[in-house]
């Protein structure tokens, strides 16, 4: 078997590398690494290998089987058909793909069903919705959703390299507004609605993959915090739901961990979503309230990408 993999110098790319050899998916498959001009030339160490990064260019190309993309929107909409045309299943990490509807949005414990011999493009959700879906699709199990209110508090390294150094530094490189010592209520640019681009996201993505047109309210958060996103969520359902049922169902959901207080500090280097804070709102009918806490790239991010492409092979899915 023969992986690409797009965006391979960044932290998202490197972190792939890293499940990939977890999961024993490096010894007897032919890895090829590709990024930008700029990094090319660059070895990175896959399993017990130095293997270059090559150009991404039309020429560069190489026959494969996945394609593994997360080097953001533009370069997936320049290039992503391209791998198609070499026989790759194009699995996608940016925003590029999300919205169309012929391509699925795809966690595949949720969804991984939409995925079929035709599809050739497959969406990865954004990073905030991943962790927010998975425990939502086990609630679901008792009773619909009629309302959630979701504030996320999100680390920089969901924004790259750039802002992790402009955290360590207080510089203002990748992002708008100091982040050292801050908050910063922005995440991606500002639409017309008021929301932002993130915050639209999460709406339009949680929708999509759990197949219902639920309200949502989002508000999203960069915190200064190097890694796990966590998130704020108050859920009202259209019957009675209690605190205990809801925990009842959400420890026997897969990648789902239940904990007193879920942290960041916790979450770093995990496969799971921790989820807890679990109660009752008082406030509103068939109201509970739940924090959550995840690894964004891993959980939000890598482990989604590898875990799509062994949906694929596990269901012998040929893309012809």
């Amino acid at each position: 078997m023969k992986i690409s993999i797009i965006g391979a110098t960044g932290l998202v790319g490197r972190e792939i590398i890293k499940i990939l050899s977890e999961k024993n998916l490096i010894n007897g498959n032919t890895i090829y690494l590709y990024a930008s001009e700029k990094s090319a030339g660059k070895k990175l160490k896959v399993g017990s290998k130095f293997l270059k990064v090559m150009p991404l260019s039309l020429s560069t190309i190489l026959p494969c089987d996945f394609a593994l993309f997360s080097a953001g929107s533009l370069v997936s909409k320049m290039f992503a058909k391209e791998f198609t045309k070499k026989g790759a299943f194009v699995i996608d990490n940016s925003s590029a793909f999300r919205r169309k509807n012929n391509v699925p949005l795809v966690v595949p414990q949720i969804n991984g069903n939409t995925i079929t011999n035709k599809t050739k493009i497959i969406a990865c959700p954004n990073c905030s919705t991943i962790g927010l879906v998975l425990p939502l699709f086990y609630l679901l199990k008792h009773a619909e959703i009629e309302r959630i209110v979701v504030s996320t508090y999100q680390a920089v390294s969901g924004a790259g390299k750039k802002a992790i150094e402009d955290l360590n530094n207080g510089t203002t490189k990748k992002l708008n507004e100091p982040i050292k010592n801050n908050l910063i209520p922005q995440i991606d640019h500002f639409l017309y609605s008021g929301n932002t681009f993130e915050e639209d996201k999460m709406i339009y993505e949680t929708q999509k993959i759990l197949n219902r047109k639920i309200n949502i309210s989002s508000t999203c958060v960069r915190v200064p915090i190097q890694n796990c996103h966590s998130e704020s969520v108050n859920i009202t359902f259209n019957k009675p739901f209690s605190a205990k049922m809801a925990k009842n169902l959400l420890k026997n959901g897969q990648k789902i961990e239940l904990l007193p207080l879920p942290m960041p500090t916790l979450a770093n280097g995990s496969n799971n979503v921790f989820v807890g804070r679990i109660r009752k709102d008082y406030s509103f009918k068939n109201t509970l309230n739940m924090f959550l806490c995840f690894d964004n790239l891993r959980v939000g991010a890598s482990l989604n990408v590898v875990s799509i492409m062994e949906y694929i092979i596990l269901n012998k899915i040929n893309g012809n």
